[in-house]
């Protein structure tokens, strides 16, 4: 479709003019204009990490199953049936007939084996493609068959649980293995999967295009095409917003949303999902070691405040390490540490930590972070009212995670995080089991370490019963925030605002933006 590449060309040079010149900026009815915090860092679902590139590869690409919108309940995408077999160790899926990728090669057995291979064999001819970061995710498989062009089988190596949900994660998104082949690791930049959209184009630090896919095998998309523009400066955004350079504003700060209203030509779109925003304490070395230093630290911290007045509303409270979102699996009893000064200086004076020095990590800015630097100096703050001395060290997200993944020992007490995840498990299992910490490749940066937790945790992810998945969680969840190995902070309520010619749009609990179904009137 060369004419609509060549209007979305003139699209970016009018949005460039928004805040001079206003009328130049008008989008057509038919193609919707996202700006978004970043450029995205690929388009290969089995390469990407960040909320960011998720939202343009959920368009692109589709798995064997995805979450229902709204929920995060799995239902069937390109497989239209599965079945587990009575050991829990045998998923075999059935694929839809007749659907190909974008290049006109089929949807079939053989390419999702060579999908999950390439992630997971690295003798595979396309093991190079990677590196894979979130190919953990599917680390229980032990092999996969083609056993026919319309079935294929997973066998796992032990019961795996989140095995469905982490297939509808974008990890699990499927690309066409010749694109793959011929591109190699170009195709990040090349993508091709089976999408209600296909890709157009991309603009390096300007926009990347994705147009209606002609071909695609259920409902077509109503837009012609989707622009996603990286506009990093929030203020940016929004004068582009008020202006009509764009269409939709996603990730808007606490301060800039106070610009629009409902009514006002503007709707605000919000949604609570499965995020944490925490503080990764120092458990073995230093006074962050003595558990009643680490809940003196979550009694000091006032929540209520951080979520009202600096994120102004954006944000919840944290009660312990599980989201609400989670409905099935949280615990609604929790108590958390509400905010309690003087218990915070009695465990310190108890624990003989009273006036203790603590070496904070503090992000710049990063996927899912909220606004750090306020919340850090906020922190900072409350911790000097009941006598702990902390000096806090700043740093660029990617210097930041440097620093923090490979552990805290020797370096910091504590440091920012925040995390988005699919399942229950993934985040106590990737940053809390003795298994996890960072010698070992995980992500358990603060060397938390209780065998009564790791036990629960791996019966958690290999019983098929939802009901005792749902119990032995809440049981987790007790003893971290009795042993306090975080301080449990804020659950972000992410947010968007889109212009009210915008119909159809809608955030999800995963974070990620189905626009097929979007127009503009």
């Amino acid at each position: 479709m060369p004419e609509i590449r060549a209007a979305l060309g003139a699209i970016l040079l009018a949005a460039g003019l928004a805040v001079a010149a206003p009328a130049a900026a008008q989008v057509p009815d038919d193609v919707l204009v996202v700006g978004q915090i970043a450029e995205p860092a690929s388009l290969d679902p089995a390469v990407s990490t960040a909320t960011n590139d998720f939202r343009i590869l959920i368009n692109l690409y589709e798995g064997l199953v995805r979450y229902r919108p709204g929920t995060l309940e799995v239902e069937p995408a390109l497989a239209e049936s599965w079945t587990l077999s009575e050991d829990g160790l045998t998923y075999e899926f059935r694929l839809r007939q007749g659907v190909r990728f974008h290049d006109g090669t089929p949807l079939d057995a053989a390419a999702v084996k060579f999908n999950f291979e390439r992630m997971l064999d690295k003798d595979h001819p396309a093991a190079a493609t990677g590196p894979f970061p979130l190919a953990f995710f599917f680390s229980s498989v032990d092999r996969v068959e083609a056993v026919d062009p319309r079935t294929v089988r997973f066998t796992l190596k032990e019961r795996f649980a989140p095995f469905l949900s982490n297939l509808a994660y974008p990890t699990g998104l499927l690309v066409s293995p010749a694109a793959v082949t011929k591109r190699g690791k170009e195709f990040g930049r090349n993508p091709v999967g089976t999408g209600p959209f296909r890709f157009a184009e991309w603009q390096g630090g300007q926009q990347v295009t994705v147009e209606r896919n002609p071909d695609y095998w259920g409902d077509p998309a109503k837009l012609q095409a989707v622009v996603f523009r990286p506009v990093a400066d929030a203020n940016t955004r929004a004068a582009e917003m008020l202006s009509g350079g764009i269409d939709v504003m996603v990730e808007v700060p606490p301060d800039t949303l106070s610009q629009f209203r409902d009514g006002d030509g503007f709707r605000i779109h919000e949604q609570a999902g499965p995020h944490l925003w925490f503080l990764i304490l120092n458990t073995r070395e230093g006074p962050l070691k003595d558990r009643r230093v680490r809940q003196a630290v979550n009694y000091a911290i006032d929540k209520r405040a951080i979520a009202e007045n600096i994120l102004q509303g954006t944000a919840i409270p944290a009660k312990g390490p599980m989201a609400p979102a989670f409905q099935w699996a949280f615990d609604p009893t929790l108590e958390g540490y509400p905010h309690d000064p003087d218990r915070a200086r009695a465990l310190l004076k108890e624990a003989g930590a009273e006036g203790a020095r603590l070496t904070f990590y503090v992000a710049e800015g990063g996927s899912g972070m909220l606004d750090p630097l306020a919340m850090g100096t906020a922190i900072q703050a409350d911790l000097a009212t009941v006598g702990l001395d902390v000096r806090i060290e700043t740093y660029e997200w990617n210097t930041f995670l440097a620093h923090v993944n490979p552990g805290l020992e020797g370096k910091a007490d504590m440091a920012e995080m925040a995390w988005m995840t699919n399942d229950p498990d993934t985040l106590p299992y990737l940053t809390l089991r003795t298994e996890a910490q960072p010698q070992n490749g995980g992500f358990n940066s603060g060397y938390y370490s209780n065998p009564e937790l790791d036990h629960i945790l791996e019966r958690g992810r290999r019983s098929s019963d939802r009901a005792e998945r749902a119990e032995l969680y809440r049981q987790a969840q007790r003893i971290i925030v009795e042993d306090a190995p975080w301080a449990f902070v804020a659950h972000w309520k992410q947010n968007a605002v889109t212009t009210a010619a915008v119909q159809g749009f809608a955030l999800q609990p995963s974070f990620f933006l189905l626009l097929d179904d979007v127009t503009k009137k």
